[in-house]
């Protein structure tokens, strides 16, 4: 059997799906890609046994359909160096070998039988529905993925949560010490519905997405969902459990506000963090009369550093500690001008918040204070 197919198609397809290849796999042939032609069309798969994706190529020519996987390192160490250009498979599956002919040579690769290939996880038919537009999905997930947790005791803080409500669709992430909160006004369901999606599918999906404004459709049941985006899809199991009621512990009344410029902030941060203890990461941020103060020490090696910053403050002057480098995740992980620091006392969460939300979203990053040692 022989098919056509363009090298630098192929190449970027096969590397997209490379992402989700384990070094080590369960299963041996978890290592290949699956190769499925049919009538013209080439589609490809790859899978850790948990996530599976999936994209398709049209090709040049085929003469018949056939099924087969070959091992992912040697076929990516191969295509990735071509020039366009058209490169022909001859397959064998009588002998289970490739032969792949381009313009100046050839190489051979073992095949191996593509029924052994693990199927992917099914979702149900009666399965819940989102669709949401690609630019929309890829902002938030950009915004989100930083602030999951690493637990092991609770394994549903370690993906981004998906909560479906009449009122809006709010994703969500926390680590118990910083949460982000997307909500996103245009979508929403009188049945209530939710999930929490894998950090590494999320990963991989952000990476993914076209900024074309195309819709991704999300079809989830308890278990699984399907992510269908563009030319490929997303089959993942998901992480089971009840998710935190992140609501309650988002503060309703932090009078005190702090409008300040976003990369003056982000850069000052950078430069005392250093000076910070390496165990707490401290830093204290004072502020009272249009000025906040940020002060970072580590006694065991005799540093210090403090930088004022100018900015707009309606309130009681006031300490509160951060933790540095999860304020810095925080401010490079919006892309507006300006913040909105709301705080209440040095006891509870302060809010930080874009200065102008996105269009029929509402943004809300929370974090919880450190104690200072006065």
């Amino acid at each position: 059997m022989r098919f056509t197919v363009s090298s630098t198609a192929l190449s970027s397809k096969l590397n997209a799906l490379s992402r989700v290849i384990n070094s080590k796999n369960s299963l041996p042939i978890l290592a290949d890609f699956l190769f499925d032609i049919q009538d013209n069309v080439l589609y490809l798969t790859a899978s850790d046994s948990e996530n599976v994706m999936k994209t398709q190529i049209e090709l040049t020519e085929s003469d018949d359909n056939v099924r087969f996987a070959i091992g992912n390192h040697d076929l990516l160490e191969a295509v990735k160096g071509f020039s366009e250009q058209p490169i022909t498979f001859d397959v064998n599956l009588q002998e289970n070998i490739a032969k792949i002919n381009y313009q100046n040579g050839l190489f051979s690769l073992p095949i191996e039988n593509a029924d052994e290939y693990p199927q992917p996880q099914s979702v149900a038919d009666n399965a819940n529905v989102i669709t949401i537009s690609s630019n929309i999905l890829s902002e938030n997930l950009n915004r989100t993925l930083f602030a999951t947790a690493q637990d092991e005791l609770r394994p549903v803080m370690n993906g981004v949560y998906f909560d479906l409500t009449p009122e809006c669709l709010a994703i969500v992430a926390s680590d118990g010490h910083k949460l982000v909160r997307n909500k996103i006004f245009t979508i929403h369901s009188d049945q209530p519905a939710s999930f929490v999606l894998p950090k590494k599918p999320a990963a991989l999906l952000k990476n993914l997405l076209q900024k074309d404004g195309g819709d991704v459709e999300i079809r989830f049941d308890e278990r699984n969902a399907r992510i269908s985006y563009g030319d490929g899809e997303i089959i993942c199991r998901l992480i089971e459990g009840r998710y935190p009621n992140y609501n309650s512990v988002v503060p309703q009344n932090n009078p005190n506000i702090l409008t300040i410029d976003r990369v003056g902030l982000l850069s000052a941060l950078r430069r005392v963090q250093p000076f910070a203890n390496d165990s707490s990461n401290l830093i204290r941020f004072h502020v009272e009369n249009g000025m906040l103060q940020l002060d970072a020490q580590d006694f065991d090696f005799s540093k210090t550093a403090t930088e004022r910053i100018s900015c707009d403050y309606n309130g009681t002057a006031m300490s509160i500690g951060f933790k540095g480098a999860s304020f810095i995740e925080i401010l490079s992980n919006f892309d507006c001008a300006e913040v909105i620091v709301k705080l209440a006392d040095p006891s509870r969460a302060g809010l930080v918040l874009p200065s102008e939300q996105p269009e029929n979203q509402d943004v809300l990053m929370l974090m919880m204070p450190m104690l200072l040692n006065d």
